[in-house]
C-alpha cells in the first residue's frame, strides 16, 4: 500500500518537489557565485565605490535576494532531510528544526536589511 505522507515541516508538497527545489536553488546559487567571482576576477583593482555601484543596481539586488532566498530554501531542505534521517526522537528533532528555521529566518531578514537598506 502506498500512502502520501505530508508533514508540516517539509518545504515542498512531496519529496519530488523538495528534490526539484533543491536542484533549482543549487543552479541559482551556482550562477550567482560565478557572477560574483567573475566580477571580482575582471575587476582586480576594485575598490569600495565600484562594489557599492554594483550593488546599487536594482537587478543585482534582486539577483542577490533570489540567491539569499535560495540559500534559505536549500539549507532548510538539507537540514530537514538530515534531521529526519538522523534525529529519531521527535522532541530533539523538532527543537533542532526550530533552531535552524529561526536562524535562517533571522539571516534572511538581516540579508534583506543589508541589501535594501531597511
Amino acid at each position: 500500500m502506498v500512502t502520501n505522507v505530508t508533514t508540516i515541516t517539509s518545504f515542498g508538497r512531496s519529496g519530488l518537489y523538495d528534490w526539484m527545489i533543491q536542484r533549482a536553488t543549487a543552479v541559482v546559487l551556482l550562477v550567482y557565485t560565478l557572477f560574483i567571482l567573475g566580477y571580482v576576477f575582471f575587476n582586480p583593482d576594485m575598490d569600495y565605490l565600484q562594489w557599492r555601484a554594483l550593488f546599487d543596481q536594482t537587478w543585482v539586488r534582486v539577483f542577490s535576494l533570489l540567491a539569499l532566498l535560495s540559500v534559505g530554501a536549500h539549507a532548510w531542505i538539507g537540514l530537514w532531510s538530515v534531521s529526519t534521517d538522523y534525529i529519531k526522537p521527535t522532541g530533539p528533532r523538532f527543537l533542532f528544526q526550530v533552531i535552524c528555521g529561526t536562524a535562517m529566518f533571522a539571516f534572511l531578514v538581516w540579508g534583506v536589511q543589508v541589501l535594501w537598506g531597511l
